[in-house]
């Protein structure tokens, strides 16, 4: 790893953990001074969240040694590290939404008095308005419930817990994921303000445009180990990249000869969106468009999922409104941007999630034989290089990146010729989006046709071949995708003109 001048706030050497026969880390190294920026990446897998858990004292390490402040450092479990001063801020919200703001940032280590140990509401309120004050956000009331704040002020709120017990190290797991651009600037502008106070932050991201913009230095890991390092402003995306995956990434997005076929699926008009719009057989369609544009609810609305409140929709030779399961009969299937409630069943096998939505073939007079069932599913591991131990492996035991290809193979498996993918790449890592990628270009040089919806607007200039946006919940024209760029679409999504 690159070396760190200077003492460092955190040191973490030759840290070594398994699991049974699997080695999740493999003698890994991180240090981060104080006052610094260390972006920690790396595939779904590679051992980030093993390491992290390490450090927030969830997991116990099989060898190595930590170092807080030059200090030997050893926490039995997270409240005793959180008293160290680690602070960790994952991707899925870890507050209690039925307190309020107060009662979150100091949950665990309440201020009391006297002899029976009364909370001291008082104090509680105290430490909140200065925790809160401190991070420039004194509009925040310590009395609301943390339910009725948004997504970046719950974040916020966390952070606040984090100062209020005097953080020393700020880790942040992929804490854009479901933040506005408004709010990721807000965020980007208090982690650099943390920064300057001394606080080290390590910042996980699948995002390479956020490491690059926010982080001082990058560690990469891969399959366990350490892979490379350095400043970020001295490396491209491309060298991280490669770093991440193991080998040299000159086109993340693939694009072999596409030929235009005949329209399938035809919107006329349809409420909510207003939306117009031709999908034709060999082409990638995309919306673009802010969170809260409506997007999703389109979507939804073309699967019948939600009911449609006015115009027209054709799929194929059928017109008209349908169910879910008239849509996948007509052959279309979608891919639901939120996985874990709604677009698998994390519970059952991957090979149950896989041929869920069609059992036809796989026994007679309706029967399932599961030896069927597991030769059915190992075909489309095998195409998608699904990492798992067996198709008879539960979905809630893979990475996320490997969940989505069982989200994406139950599509294939289905054989619907319109593929609707919300959000198809979202939380997982660089290796898995371009495997994706590289199956959406395979599906319509094969004369399937894909309708992608993306907050990442350089997947849908390198994916799609025509691009409508949706604003303010009406959805544009689609354009071929070279009348764009990133400028253009943020301004059209934004309900400005790009000039």
């Amino acid at each position: 790893m690159q070396p760190v001048p200077d003492a460092s706030r955190l040191e973490m050497r030759g840290i070594r953990k398994a699991f049974g026969a699997t080695v999740a880390l493999d003698s890994v190294d991180l240090a981060v001074r104080a006052g610094e920026v260390c972006a920690l990446v790396g595939q779904n897998g590679a051992g980030k969240s093993t390491l992290m858990g390490i450090l927030a004292g969830a997991i116990t390490p099989d060898a190595g040694a930590m170092r807080l402040d030059g200090a030997p450092y050893a926490p039995r479990d997270p409240l005793e590290a959180r008293r160290a001063g680690i602070a960790m801020i994952h991707q899925e919200r870890s507050l209690a939404t039925h307190l309020t703001v107060m009662e979150n940032i100091v949950l665990g280590v309440e201020p009391t008095r006297g002899p029976l140990g009364v909370v001291h509401r008082d104090r509680m309120r105290q430490v909140a308005e200065s925790a809160l004050a401190e991070l420039g956000r004194s509009d925040i009331s310590p009395e609301v419930l943390a339910a009725d704040l948004s997504p970046g002020a719950q974040q916020l709120v966390e952070i606040a817990r984090a100062r209020a017990i005097g953080c020393r190290v700020l880790v942040l797991d992929e804490p854009t994921s479901s933040l506005t651009q408004a709010d990721v600037a807000r965020l980007f502008a208090l982690i650099r303000r943390l920064a300057d106070q001394g606080i080290a932050v390590v910042y996980i991201s699948h995002f390479i445009e956020e490491v690059k913009r926010v982080s001082d230095r990058f560690e990469v890991l891969r399959d366990g180990r350490n892979a490379g390092g350095g400043a970020t402003p001295d490396a491209s995306s491309a060298t991280i990249v490669g770093l991440m995956v193991g080998r040299s990434v000159a086109d993340l997005y693939p694009r072999g000869p596409r030929v235009r076929g005949e329209p399938i699926l035809d919107l006329d008009d349809v409420f909510p969106g207003a939306a117009t719009l031709t999908l034709h057989r060999g082409e990638v369609v995309g919306i673009a468009g802010l969170l809260g544009a409506g997007r999703t609810r389109l979507l939804r609305t073309i699967f019948g999922l939600e009911p449609v409140r006015g115009g027209r929709i054709r799929v194929a030779n059928y017109s008209g409104a349908a169910e879910p399961h008239d849509r996948w009969s007509q052959g279309m299937g979608l891919l639901s941007e939120d996985r874990n409630r709604e677009g698998l069943a994390p519970g059952l096998s991957i090979a149950d999630n896989l041929t869920l939505s069609h059992l036809s073939g796989l026994g007679p007079r309706g029967l399932v034989f599961p030896s069927r069932q597991r030769l059915a599913a190992l075909r489309w591991i095998d195409r998608l290089a699904i990492r798992c131990a067996d198709a008879r492996q539960q979905v809630a035991e893979l990475s996320g990146g490997n969940q989505q290809k069982v989200a994406v193979a139950r599509l294939l498996h289905h054989d619907v010729d319109v593929l609707i993918l919300d959000e198809p790449t979202k939380g997982i890592d660089v290796g898995s989006k371009a495997e994706i990628y590289r199956l959406i270009d395979e599906l319509v040089r094969g004369e399937k046709a894909v309708l992608l919806v993306s907050s990442y607007f350089p997947e849908l200039l390198g994916v799609c071949d025509r691009i409508a946006v949706m604003s303010r919940g009406r959805l544009g024209p689609a354009r071929e995708v070279l009348e764009w760029n990133e400028h253009s679409l943020l301004m059209e999504a934004s309900g400005a003109r790009a000039s």
